[in-house]
């Protein structure tokens, strides 16, 4: 696909005014490498359900899963899929009115806060970094998560290890990020991510999920349910258990205030 930039004018206008849009870019690539399958399904949900930073408005934080990310002023058909991506300072809606068919840097103007990638065979060596670019092709993963949208936090999670390796950008280069308890910790979001063995969707195995500072899980909205219809449920047996006392006492339960 060829496309046509306008003339510039003078003085220059701005690539947001200028480059093409996500209602201009293919968001979907068929020949694209590493297969889905349902962990990269349910594990970047999972991601997507307990991206809630306390210290931001819902409002203005945003987060996707295998979105495509387009990330070049000069090559504007170049992008990358995170299978999970979060970024905050940007209204949850493109333009504060429709839903994202892709996250367009240039338009947006904000880079992603911390990008996570799940291994598998076919993507691990351009995951890890070990893949080197060749002449003419796009940059690789690391490149662009690291020196072009120098992305804060660059997360990789094994599903087959159980592995968590996270790369922090440091000086412009990432370096292998200190966890605390096996977490990750972000005081510029109040959150953590790590590591927790449970059940997902009906799935119990080892996921990746967003938990507080201090390590305490973010609920999705499932699970505050259960929680709330067992809290419900022990206030009925309190309930019925002092109603049971109080007539053996001889006294009507539905005479007292």
């Amino acid at each position: 696909m060829i496309i046509r930039l306008p003339t510039q004018a003078n003085p220059p206008l701005s690539p947001r005014q200028t480059l093409p849009t996500m209602y201009d870019l293919p968001t979907d690539n068929p020949e694209e490498p590493g297969l889905p399958d349902e962990f990269h399904f349910f594990q970047p949900l999972l991601l997507f359900l307990t991206f809630q930073p306390p210290n931001w408005s819902a409002e203005e934080v945003f987060s996707a899963c295998d979105l495509n990310l387009y990330y070049d002023v000069n090559h504007t058909n170049w992008y990358k899929r995170p299978d999970w991506f979060g970024v905050v300072g940007i209204p949850r809606l493109y333009e504060r009115r429709e839903l994202r068919l892709s996250y367009v840097v240039w338009q947006e103007e904000i880079s992603p806060f911390v990008v996570v990638e799940l291994l598998s065979p076919g993507t691990e060596d351009e995951d890890l970094g070990r893949t080197v670019q060749q002449q003419g092709n796009p940059p690789t993963k690391w490149q662009v998560y690291e020196q072009i949208l120098r992305v804060p936090y660059y997360v990789i999670f094994s599903r087959y290890s159980q592995e968590l390796q996270v790369f922090h950008l440091v000086e412009g280069s990432y370096e292998p990020a200190n966890l605390t308890n096996g977490r990750l910790v972000i005081p510029e979001l109040e959150l953590s991510l790590g590591v927790w063995y449970g059940s997902f969707r009906g799935i119990e195995r080892v996921w990746l999920r967003w938990m507080t500072l201090s390590g305490e899980l973010i609920a999705t909205d499932s699970e505050e349910v259960i929680v709330a219809r067992e809290e419900a449920r022990q206030q009925a047996e309190r309930a019925q258990k002092l109603a049971q006392r109080l007539r053996e006492l001889g006294i009507d339960p539905d005479t007292v205030a």
